[in-house]
């Protein structure tokens, strides 16, 4: 394919995704907003007074980072996970696969897909959650980023439970028996130095836990951990889930069998 024409497969691609999930916003864009708000009324304002400040700032400070970035993992995971697997149960993914497009442009295209919904929720929660607290930005420059790698490397991880799964039940068991779960356990509501020494250690495997306290750090300027260490961390992640979802579209694993 010639370069203009691999642009507009690409781009044919990419809006098809952006117009499906906002096609549907009352079942994609408004339910995590409802969810996130209920998360500030609750946890920030009634638990928050009295659980008091954490790491220099009140409660409410403290999870609105935590916040943000868990409706950005869950809803660019959920979109291209739910969009890809429709289009393998539809069985119009083969016409993709047929056709001279690259596999790598699918596989980008499904890909900033679940970056654009998830980056488009995370503005919601964002600026929801001015109506409950303040925010300090520490770094632009970091927020921005950290929120676009971890979109991208988690869109990257629906587009692999995509293609393994079989079933729409497939397609939710990943979030709900390990994405939730290391979500909630990465520090999205306490700093892990409350933890005892074995349970710090045992929570630095947790690599949600690296994303939000880099965000966090963009915003608040505190983090339990090396925010460099954590970008690293999240660049390598990508690298190797983009070489994997890039492998097993070239084998047409779960696709052409």
């Amino acid at each position: 394919m010639k370069n203009s024409e691999i642009w507009v497969a690409f781009y044919t691609i990419l809006v098809r995704e952006i117009r499906r999930f906002t096609r549907i916003w009352p079942q994609t864009l408004l339910p995590p907003a409802i969810t996130m708000t209920l998360y500030f009324a609750i946890f920030g304002n009634l638990i928050g007074d009295r659980i008091g400040e954490m790491g220099g700032f009140s409660y409410m400070q403290y999870i609105v980072p935590g916040l943000i970035m868990m409706s950005v993992i869950t809803n660019s995971y959920s979109n291209v996970s739910s969009s890809f697997f429709s289009a393998k149960f539809q069985h119009s993914v083969q016409e993709l696969l047929v056709s001279p497009t690259p596999n790598w442009v699918i596989l980008m295209g499904y890909t900033l897909g679940g970056v654009a919904r998830g980056l488009c929720v995370g503005l919601i929660v964002t600026v929801l959650s001015l109506f409950f607290t303040h925010l300090a930005l520490e770094s632009l420059f970091l927020t921005i980023l950290v929120m676009c790698l971890t979109a991208i490397m988690f869109s990257l991880g629906g587009f692999v439970n995509a293609i393994y799964a079989r079933s729409f039940d497939d397609v939710s068991i990943v979030p709900t028996f390990i994405l939730t779960p290391l979500t909630y356990l990465g520090g999205v509501f306490y700093s892990i130095d409350l933890l005892p020494d074995f349970w710090q250690s045992v929570s630095l495997l947790n690599p949600v836990l690296y994303m939000v306290n880099a965000f966090r750090y963009g915003i608040l300027g505190v983090s339990d951990i090396n925010v460099y260490w954590a970008l690293v961390i999240v660049c390598v992640f990508i690298v190797v889930l983009f070489g994997f979802g890039l492998r097993l579209l070239n084998q047409g694993k779960g696709i052409r069998s």
